[in-house]
Formats: structure tokens, C-alpha cells, sequence
């Protein structure tokens, strides 16, 4: 009779040249909230975000390349991940659109990969193959405009894609453009089909969101202006209705700033957010209604905190820091939606991407 048991894995993806490692494995104790490297790779340069199926043992990764006409172009790779190991091998690496990516995201049901570039102003839709490695390009959705920053929003800047818990919709967060835009996912035809958009106030330059478990919320975090919006969510339509927006800083902080991940705990209380310049963790509060109120700042012990993400049982939160080149731990109050400071760090070179995933041994 065999028994099967569960591992918690972390990967990380960092700004990193193609000859040096760029994909790190960590395993991560629960009990002391220390992480203890299991594996790293290279050959990619700067996979700086990932995406992790964990049903399949499966790792997904951005890349930038150049095509045969010297064109700086987006990659991605699969990788198998051997859970017992704590190690990666990969599968396949396929270039995907016609300019370098940021982000990459999969369906719910392993079907598709959309990639989304910021530069490029294009979201890129890709088959997953049956045995997980990445398959054909099916759809690139190019978009147009710009808005009220003259620098920074001055033509298309998509910065990520999500799709919808129940996977019907893809929604693509343009700072550039000050709009999240919304996709149908007509898996029949394997295309991208535009279903409707939502303008956020000028200047705030939309960057991550994410979806509040009860599928009623949609939460985007505004890396120009450092703010949060929130939106109430129509799973029918796809339809986003701006409910408010609120800063994330500090009252009287008056220093440069930008935001940049955002995520939400498993039962939707407390909704999480990043600040670069500030350097800290924001934690809001999230009422029945969707309105957010302030709870904590804490400082992330390093500088410029590009991502984090809390671990899936909810305990702990691991911060990546690109200009200090450390991912930090911090542990969770599932009460109150603190965070306190485990003490723990580890270094890591322009850490972008920290996935924090149970792997089955």
C-alpha cells in the first residue's frame, strides 16, 4: 500500500543573463519559516515570471530571446518538476511574441498559456500541449492608445493577464492605457474574443489584480499612482464596476513610489499589496461589501519588493526584494491579517517571482 505525502515548494525567477541561474527551487519549513535551496538553473534570460501547475508537476517560464532577424522577442519554457528532488528539467522552450514579456498566466484547466508584453502592448495566447509542454501560438490581441503620464503611459502597456475563477473571461490590467480589458476564452476556437473594458481614473496605471474567493470582487493594484481600486465583478459578463479606490501609502509620505503585486487570503478578509520606494507591505481589511480599510504597514527588510505571495495554507508571506537580492519570510495572524517579521531571509540574486506551491511526493 503506498502512501503519498505533501511538499511546499518555492520557485523564484530573477533578472538574470542567459549563462547564469535564473530559476530557483527552494524548499520551505513550515515551522521555522526558513527556505533551504533544493535546485537552480540557468539558460534563460531574465525568466523573471513563472507559473506553477501543480495537479502536474509542471513549471512554466517567461524569457526574452532574440529572433533570426536580431529582434529582442519573448520566450517561454516548461519545465518537470520532480517534487521529491526539489529539482526542475526542462521540457521544451518556444519563442512567443514579437517583443520581450513580463507575465504569464494559465487556465485553470491546463488548456492555455496567455503571455503579456509590456513593451510589445500585446497579450499572446498559447496551447499547452498533452504531455504540459508548450504548444503553438494561437491568438495575439494587440492593443492601442495611451494616456495622462506622458512618460509612462504614452502608448499600450499591458503588465498581466488573469483569467476568471470560473474561466470563462481573460482579464488584461494596461497601465499604459489606464483600463482593464476583458476577453472572452473561446476554448472551441482557442481564440481571445473582446468583451468589454473599464476605465480606472487617469494616472493610475493598472498593473496586477486579483479575484476575492467569493468571485463577487476584483481588486487591481495601480502601480503609477500607488492606489488600489476596487470592483465589483458580473461572472456573467465579465463586467468590472469601480466600487473605490484608496492609497497605498502612508498618510504624510511623501517620497517616490510605485506598486506592484497584490494578492488576497483564502477567505477573503485581508488583501495584500507591495510598495517600491516606501518598501513595505500594505494590509487592508476587506468588508462584506468590498470596501477596504487600512490595518498595517511593515517594512519588507529590503528594497524594492517586485512580488510575494502568501503561502497556500495562509501562514506565511515570502516577499521578493530585486534591489536587495533577498526573498524575506513573514508569518500571517490569520486574525488580525498581520504581518510580523520571521527573522528569516535568504539571498538571491534580483529575485522578480516567488511561487509558493504543495507538490505531492
Amino acid at each position: 500500500m503506498s502512501s503519498t505525502s505533501q511538499r511546499l515548494l518555492v520557485f523564484a525567477g530573477s533578472y538574470a543573463e542567459a549563462e547564469d541561474n535564473g530559476v530557483y527551487v527552494y524548499a520551505f519549513d513550515e515551522e521555522s519559516g526558513t527556505l533551504h535551496l533544493t535546485d537552480s538553473v540557468a539558460g534563460l534570460k531574465n525568466p523573471t515570471f513563472l507559473n506553477v501547475d501543480a495537479g502536474r508537476n509542471l513549471l512554466y517560464a517567461i524569457a526574452e530571446t532574440v529572433n533570426d532577424a536580431g529582434q529582442k522577442v519573448g520566450e517561454a519554457a516548461s519545465y518537470a518538476i520532480d517534487p521529491a528532488k526539489g529539482a526542475i528539467k526542462q521540457l521544451n522552450r518556444e519563442i512567443t511574441v514579437d517583443s520581450t514579456t513580463c507575465h504569464i498566466q494559465r487556465d485553470a484547466e491546463s488548456r492555455f498559456l496567455t503571455v503579456t508584453s509590456y513593451h510589445g502592448g500585446m497579450i499572446g495566447l498559447f496551447s499547452i500541449q498533452d504531455d504540459g509542454m508548450i504548444g503553438q501560438k494561437l491568438d495575439v490581441k494587440q492593443h492601442e492608445g495611451h494616456s495622462l503620464h506622458p512618460e509612462r503611459q504614452d502608448r499600450p502597456h499591458p503588465h498581466s493577464s488573469f483569467y476568471s475563477p470560473d474561466g470563462q473571461f481573460l482579464l488584461v490590467s494596461d497601465l499604459g492605457l489606464d483600463r482593464i480589458v476583458t476577453y472572452k476564452l473561446d476554448a472551441a476556437d482557442q481564440k481571445l474574443v473582446y468583451q468589454s473594458e473599464v476605465a480606472l481614473h487617469p494616472g493610475a496605471g493598472p498593473r496586477h489584480l486579483t479575484f476575492h474567493p467569493n468571485g463577487k470582487f476584483v481588486f487591481v493594484i495601480n502601480e503609477v499612482d500607488s492606489t488600489v481600486t476596487s470592483f465589483t465583478y458580473d461572472n456573467e459578463t465579465g463586467q468590472l464596476h469601480v466600487l473605490e479606490t484608496v492609497s497605498t501609502l502612508p498618510i504624510g509620505f511623501d517620497g517616490e513610489n510605485s506598486c506592484a503585486e497584490i494578492t488576497i487570503s483564502a477567505d477573503g478578509s485581508y488583501l495584500y499589496g507591495s510598495n517600491r520606494g516606501h518598501d513595505s507591505i500594505v494590509v487592508f481589511a476587506v468588508s462584506a461589501s468590498g470596501q477596504l480599510s487600512l490595518v498595517q504597514h511593515i517594512s519588507v527588510e529590503g528594497g524594492h519588493p517586485r512580488h510575494f505571495a502568501l503561502t497556500p495554507n495562509g501562514r506565511y508571506l515570502l516577499a521578493a526584494n530585486r534591489d536587495s537580492d533577498n526573498i524575506v519570510t513573514f508569518r500571517v495572524d490569520s486574525t488580525s491579517g498581520e504581518l510580523t517579521f520571521t527573522g528569516n531571509r535568504i539571498e538571491v540574486s534580483k529575485p522578480v517571482c516567488v511561487v509558493p506551491v504543495y507538490l505531492t511526493i
